[in-house]
């Protein structure tokens, strides 16, 4: 067996595909310019080969995004244009974001590849002045076997010579094992020229033993190494430095190679052990972000019609895009894909909601500019005195509102207090100026609600006399009130006992005992009279309807459509009792 030139087949010589691979998809534009500068400034080149196109990558697609969104965010503010802008500078800054990253990026990258073109250019010279030294050595080598010199001073050149071949940069890849293999042959050809002279090859056999002893000692030591990475690369660099090396003794060349073997077999085995973990941690981080892209797509593929739903969604999108961050990395081969299906999700579902915003500020702005229209209105009318014309009208405008969709919050309630303000200016001014009774019965209905907050209110003194005098007042005053809207009646009566009840025990004893007796009906004087009160009543309840099926919102559909129907009831009574009044009329007349 030829140690010298045997390989071991299960290791990867290529240690710098080894890295681990860095994601810079997630960072942002100033920390991918910055990681560049500074890998700049630290002149790694074979680190700047590595990532340099990765970074420009990442920088690029992350610019598209951030760019979009700034636009985005501009546009919603109102575009710009070279008409309104001071100068053409000015329109480039504002409609282009990011231009200074973009062009600072630029300078850097150009910089790399300047930099990268000249490193290369050296190191292919450098390469090709260490392919002639190493020529130059195999042909000294040569010329000491043809001249058949075998002193001392020749073996001492030749050791100079060896030397020399290990001080000897690298060089071109397409000549390295031509060369390596006629300088190994050469070596051989002059052991076995020394052969003759056994003192001097045993004494190079010694030292080549000592050298590849402690070779195998550190390799050994490798294995105790917790970071396996470093470790390999360790190895890697051993086993080029074997190589450098001449035979030993023949006894000694199997178990030599055997304990470095064994040695390097530990690490390999380790680093074998490492990268499957790594690759079980890429497997577990792939389902994890593949369960994401399940759910973020859900997301974007859910029908979202109200902003209040945009919020819960957007909080479900962000929250993702956390735990995203949170898993560690994938297999460079899955890791673009993944990353790629992610953001697409996420891209779909914000512009989305972006379109939504976009057209929901269009129409609360045309929503405004309703609402606004109905506040005018309102407010040009509130000082009438034709009470049941503008009943109607204020009845009307108050249906449109309900009609018409949201506004911007800080407008919504600015809007609803000018609006409610000319409402019940208008209202305020007919409960006290109208006799109409429907005015009246809504009079007694507020008198009656501020009683039952006045008894709610009400401290007890722990004088039982003054307390019980008190509960009296409430009584009396409550029945002094007079009625209310029959639709209101049990209702404000169950709250007047109820608050009654929590604040005087015998307090549905004494409203029995107080209550007034049922006030006698006086006949009517005529069948006329009969009929007026009638209609008057029918009207009172038809504009106590029409008033308060303003205030009910649209989601009181059923309601709405009940109180409707006694609308329409009432208005066919009406109808009916008009014309009985006049005919009685005419036929009073005809009488005469």
């Amino acid at each position: 067996m030829n140690e010298e030139i045997t390989t071991i087949t299960d290791v990867q010589p290529d240690v710098k595909k080894e890295k681990e691979y860095v994601d810079y998809s997630e960072k942002s534009l100033s920390e991918i310019l910055d990681i560049f500068s500074g890998m700049l400034e630290a002149e790694d080149h074979h680190d700047l080969y590595k990532n340099a196109e990765p970074l420009k990558a990442a920088f690029y697609k992350n610019l598209k995004k951030e760019r979009a969104a700034a636009m985005a965010s501009e546009g919603s503010e109102g575009n710009l244009s070279s008409d309104n802008s001071e100068n053409g500078d000015a329109v480039t800054a504002r409609t282009v974001p990011f231009i200074d990253e973009e062009r600072r990026f630029k300078e850097m990258y150009a910089r790399y590849k300047a930099d990268r073109a000249e490193y290369n250019a050296r190191n292919e010279k450098a390469m090709e002045e260490n392919l002639s030294k190493k020529l130059d050595i195999i042909d000294k080598i040569k010329n000491i076997i043809e001249k058949g010199d075998v002193s001392h001073t020749s073996f001492t050149e030749f050791r100079a010579l060896q030397q020399e071949w290990r001080d000897a940069g690298p060089i071109p890849n397409s000549r390295y094992k031509e060369v390596y293999e006629t300088y190994q042959h050469t070596v051989e050809m002059f052991y076995d020229l020394v052969s003759i002279d056994r003192e001097l090859r045993d004494l190079d056999f010694k030292k080549n033993l000592e050298v590849k002893t402690r070779f195998c000692e550190m390799a050994e030591k490798l294995a105790d190494n917790k970071n396996v990475v470093e470790a390999f690369r360790a190895l890697q660099k051993l086993h080029e430095e074997w190589k450098e090396f001449g035979p030993v003794a023949k006894e000694y060349r199997e178990s030599i190679w055997e304990r470095f073997k064994a040695a390097t077999s530990v690490i390999n085995k380790k680093y074998q052990a490492y990268f499957e973990e790594q690759k079980a941690k890429f497997r577990a981080n792939l389902e994890a972000k593949t369960a994401l892209c399940e759910k973020a797509e859900e997301i974007m593929n859910t029908a979202i019609e109200s902003a209040k739903d945009w919020s819960k969604y957007s909080d479900a999108m962000e929250n993702l895009q956390q735990e995203w961050k949170k898993i560690g990395p994938v297999a460079k081969k899955d890791s673009q894909k993944i990353y790629d299906r992610f953001r697409a999700a996420c891209n779909r579902f914000f512009d989305s909601r972006k379109e939504y915003y976009s057209k929901f500020r269009d129409e609360m702005q045309e929503n405004y500019q309703k609402k606004l229209a109905i506040c005018e209105q309102a407010e040009s009318m509130m000082n009438s005195e034709d009470w049941k014309a503008t009943t109607e009208f204020f009845v009307n405008l108050q249906k449109q509102w309900k009609e018409i969709g949201p506004v911007s919050r800080k407008r919504a309630e600015q809007l609803w207090k000018r609006f409610r303000s000319a409402c019940d200016t208008f209202f305020d001014n007919r409960n006290a100026k109208s006799d109409d009774p429907s005015i009246t019965l809504y009079q007694n209905l507020k008198s009656k609600k501020a009683l039952v907050k006045e008894v709610k209110e009400y401290v007890l003194s722990g004088n039982q006399e003054d307390d019980a005098a008190a509960m009296k007042d409430f009584i009396e005053r409550w029945n002094a009130i007079g009625y209310v809207p029959m639709r209101d009646k049990e209702k404000i009566n169950n709250a007047f006992k109820a608050a009654l009840a929590e604040k005087f025990p015998s307090a549905e004893k004494e409203f029995r005992r107080n209550r007034p007796q049922a006030r006698k009906q006086v006949a009517p004087v005529s069948e006329k009279e009969r009929l007026i009160q009638l209609y008057n009543k029918k009207e009172a309840e038809l504009a106590t309807y029409e008033n308060n099926i303003g205030f009910l919102s649209q989601s009181s559909g059923g309601l709405i459509k009940q109180l409707q129907d006694q609308i329409e009831t009432l208005k066919a009574e009406l109808a009916k009792l008009e014309g009985q009044i006049r005919e009685l009329e005419q036929k009073e007349n005809s009488e005469e």
